[in-house]
């Protein structure tokens, strides 16, 4: 006898019910034997997570690390290692990444551009980093001061003026230096390398910077004026400097005797004078100098060269400052009035000689 047809639905019903919950079994199984898997790549991954164990030391000045090849970098800042060269200049790096963006420098390529202002970068780092320059975001904290700073390596450097750690030692004179960069400007004052060159005059620098205000001296650029006087300057700095020029301001104490300068430089080639420090000898006579700068200008004496001419009547002069001096006599600029009477000087040295002179006077009356 053929079964009814309510018992077939009821059978085709029940076979339909088995076969999702088959299903839904089959689905939660592979669930399972998934969960095996992830856990496998967790415990392969787990190497790579940020622990607080450091296990590798450094052997000359004990700072730890957590990787090998981070200690390996490091070991370089001491060393001098340079094993990445660059095949268009040969300059050498301790790290690849940095031989990276440096191949940048000649190529011109900067791939990573600033959205808010379009300067470009050569590596997404460089970029993030600017970027907190539009948002004012310090996230590097000095526990010391409380001063912020973009870049975890800024702050490093600027915790070592907390704890006068000067941790490169310049392997020719052995001078020590608290951050990486000084003390491969100094090696350039033993080398005479000057990397950074002028693309229009062919004129060298040993500081990238310096070269990117010699190129103003082309361009004539001149945004900062001296209030006083009117005087433009290509840099702020100069700017500040000279203001001092007229307010008379000398913020640098000598801490043996108590003397004054103006500028930072200044004070220290003074304190060469306490020390007797001159490490800069004249190849032709033998005379020392306490600054490399010195030693240049003493130079001409015996070559005889004045590379600072006078555009007005094409005298020659061996040091820029005597030119400068020397042009005021043409355009008759006074920039040193005296404070008492308002009388312009053409030096500073000037009004010191006229109030000394104004100062006999008064004393004989």
């Amino acid at each position: 006898r053929e079964p009814s047809r309510a018992r077939l639905d009821s059978q085709n019903s029940s076979e339909a019910e088995d076969g999702r919950k088959r299903k839904r079994m089959e689905v939660q199984e592979g669930i399972r034997k998934k969960v095996p898997k992830t856990r496998k790549r967790r415990r392969r991954t787990g190497g790579h997570k940020k622990t607080s164990k450091k296990p590798f030391s450094c052997l000359t000045c004990g700072k730890t690390f957590s990787m090998k090849r981070t200690l390996t970098n490091h070991s370089r800042t001491h060393s001098g290692e340079k094993p990445f060269s660059c095949v268009t200049c040969g300059r050498g790096f301790s790290r690849k990444c940095n031989l990276t963006r440096h191949v940048t420098t000649h190529t011109g390529e900067k791939p990573f551009p600033c959205t808010s202002c379009g300067k470009g970068f050569t590596d997404r780092v460089r970029l993030r980093y600017h970027m907190r320059t539009h948002s004012g975001e310090k996230p590097y904290l000095c526990p010391s001061c409380g001063k912020g700073f973009t870049e975890r390596s800024l702050l490093s450097s600027h915790l070592r003026t907390h704890t006068g750690e000067k941790p490169f030692e310049c392997g020719i004179c052995g001078k020590d230096f608290s951050q990486r960069c000084n003390l491969t400007r100094h090696i350039r004052t033993h080398t005479g390398e000057k990397p950074f060159q002028c693309v229009t005059c062919g004129k060298g620098f040993t500081q990238q910077i310096h070269l990117k205000y010699h190129i103003k001296t082309h361009t004539g650029e001149k945004p900062f004026s001296c209030l006083t006087c009117g005087k433009a300057f290509i840099l702020q700095s100069a700017l500040v400097l000279h203001t001092r020029s007229h307010t008379g301001e000398k913020p640098f104490p000598c801490p043996t005797c108590g003397k004054s300068f103006s500028l930072r430089s200044h004070l220290s080639s003074h304190l060469k004078i306490h020390t007797g420090e001159r490490p800069f000898p004249c190849p032709s006579c033998g005379k020392g100098f306490s600054l490399r700068c010195e030693l240049m200008i003493h130079m001409r004496t015996h070559t005889g060269e004045k590379p600072f001419l006078c555009m007005t009547c094409g005298k020659g002069f061996g040091v820029k400052s005597n030119l400068t001096r020397h042009m005021r006599s043409h355009s008759g600029e006074k920039p040193f009035p005296c404070l008492i009477c308002g009388k312009g000087f053409t030096e500073q040295i000037f009004i010191t000689l006229f109030l000394w002179k104004l100062l006999m006077f008064l004393l004989v009356l």
